[in-house]
């Protein structure tokens, strides 16, 4: 029980998956557990890893299997053959992982939620209920969340594995919706633990200070808007842009972190042209931004996510779909001014806690750029930024995870 096996179809780079199960790890290590990884993209320590490509996502067979799988109600003999021998391949790969770690608990991060990879799902459901492991689902976002997935061919599969109910597995959800929709749609009790940040830790200053800035032209009292997301539909970077077009103070430039997502670069064309028909400048970064709170086997990006919050004179978040919010936490963390659309979750379980926040609901106005000139002012931002830091400290620090992660764990012993 004190030897951990997280399970993805990867771990590595900057998605909220890869950042919350280092968290987890971060945590379980503190407190006597030995970590150990599984997946198609490794960022971990190699001596605790096993790499099996096709486990990944993106792996041409689990692309040739998705393109079939998707869209589409019914699905060849051939497909279910393709899906199980792959599903055999993946097993008995997951075997080799448990027994050359000795693992005694299994935590999938969302590799039995959302169906990036049915063979695995299907693996990691048949390896639990064979071998009755304790295993603890950390699920992010699922199928019925995602337009994508609604019309597919293999609606057996994910009422099988996404998610499983078995009785050694445990469910943990990100936040309350996903916690009702799993309950009414399955009928399989669940735990809620938000994301958190190690808030007990105060930031300290990157080695790069903030040459960031200068590097990418903007002078000391340039407006840096930072969008610290990936360039995917559901952030709603054109609600960022058409702010940054309406402020007329400081020349503000909108920053976005991330690189685009799985769902291909067409969305960041389309943002990148309504930038320029609203006179915006836009800069895309995530070539150059890492992860300063990461695994660090493949960190080769000169910056850090540390970086560009540091460097950030505001931070917009105009998502109109988010499973919790990193990128909310990270602000706060950071003691940054943020622009938050009021989208479901946020409502529902980050709001009613108090965070002085400039929010809007769906769609920006000059009256939202009057409250922005209002929050930057001296007589405000200090206050705002500290109580914002001890609110994220209190409800979404290492210790609320520690203290809903650990007993959950213990509960099987």
């Amino acid at each position: 029980m004190k030897r951990v096996g997280f399970v993805s179809t990867r771990i590595a780079g900057t998605d909220g998956v890869t950042l919350e199960t280092y968290k987890w790890h971060q945590v379980l290590e503190r407190n006597g557990y030995e970590c150990y990884f599984f997946g198609g993209e490794l960022d971990t320590p190699e001596e605790r890893s096993l790499l099996e490509p096709k486990a990944y996502f993106g792996h041409p067979e689990i692309l040739e299997t998705s393109s079939l799988c998707f869209g589409k109600t019914t699905r060849r003999s051939s497909l279910s053959a393709q899906i199980q021998d792959l599903k055999d391949h993946l097993k008995s790969r997951l075997y080799e992982f448990c027994g050359r770690f000795s693992v005694g608990l299994l935590i999938p991060e969302n590799a039995l939620a959302i169906p990036m990879n049915i063979p695995l799902g299907l693996a990691l459901t048949e390896l639990i209920a064979e071998t009755g492991m304790p295993a603890v689902a950390h699920h992010h976002d699922f199928s019925w969340e995602r337009k994508r997935f609604l019309i597919n061919a293999v609606q057996d599969y994910l009422q099988c594995a996404f998610p499983p109910n078995l009785r050694s597995l445990r469910h943990v959800v990100i936040n309350s919706a996903a916690s009702r929709q799993l309950s009414y749609r399955t009928g399989i009790s669940n735990l809620v633990i938000p994301n958190v940040f190690d808030f007990t830790t105060p930031p300290a200053l990157p080695p790069n200070g903030k040459s960031l800035r200068h590097e990418l032209g903007f002078e000391d009292d340039d407006l840096f808007v930072l969008q610290p997301t990936r360039i995917v539909p559901r952030k709603w970077i054109e609600r960022a842009v058409e702010l940054v077009s309406l402020m007329k103070l400081r020349r503000p430039r909108l920053v976005v972190s991330h690189e685009s997502g799985d769902e291909g670069d067409h969305y960041a064309h389309r943002v990148l042209e309504y930038a320029h028909r609203l006179g915006v400048e836009i800069l895309y970064v995530g070539d150059k931004i890492g992860s300063a709170r990461c695994f660090k086997a493949r960190c080769d990006k000169k910056y850090t996510v540390d970086d560009a919050y540091l460097n950030a004179d505001l931070v917009t978040y105009p998502s109109g779909y988010e499973g919790f919010g990193n990128a909310f936490l990270e602000a706060i963390y950071f003691k940054k001014p943020i622009v938050v659309n009021r989208y479901s979750i946020f409502v529902e379980d980050i709001e009613p806690y108090g965070f002085e926040v400039i929010s809007f609901e769906s769609f920006v106005t000059s009256e939202l750029v009057d409250r922005i000139k209002s929050f930057l002012g001296p007589g405000n931002l200090g206050w705002i930024v500290e109580k914002n830091y001890e609110l994220g400290k209190r409800y979404f620090s290492y210790e609320v995870l520690q203290r809903k992660l650990l007993p959950l764990i213990e509960s099987f012993q």
